[in-house]
């Protein structure tokens, strides 16, 4: 699976993913884009975008958009990879498109 990784997810979180082609969008040239195009530009590309920006579902329209995104309810690393296996399966059993939101424990 292709999977971009938002400006405020820890890069460290590609190794939780490994066996999938992670990306960054920093990675991609596209630091400081807003949700809106970013997301644009991630559809051709990716399969999931993974962010921890909490208003993603409420700042865009994401009916009909082509591509899956997870939003982590934290961006602390130690919180991410004490949960790896909950990020992992989440992963894995997303869907083609739609939005998930993945509570991480505190």
């Amino acid at each position: 699976m292709k999977i971009l990784l938002d400006e405020c997810v820890p890069l460290p979180v590609r190794e939780i993913l490994g066996g999938h082609d992670c990306r960054t969008a920093q990675q991609m040239g596209w630091k400081n884009i807003g949700n809106g195009e970013l997301l644009d530009r991630a559809e051709g590309e990716f399969d999931l975008f993974i962010t921890a920006d909490q208003g993603v579902r409420y700042q865009q329209n994401l009916t009909g958009r082509k591509i899956a995104i997870l939003e982590l309810s934290t961006n602390k690393l130690r919180l991410l990879q004490a949960a790896s296996n909950q990020v992992k399966e989440a992963v894995d059993s997303i869907g083609r498109t739609g939005l998930r939101r993945l509570e991480i424990p505190t």
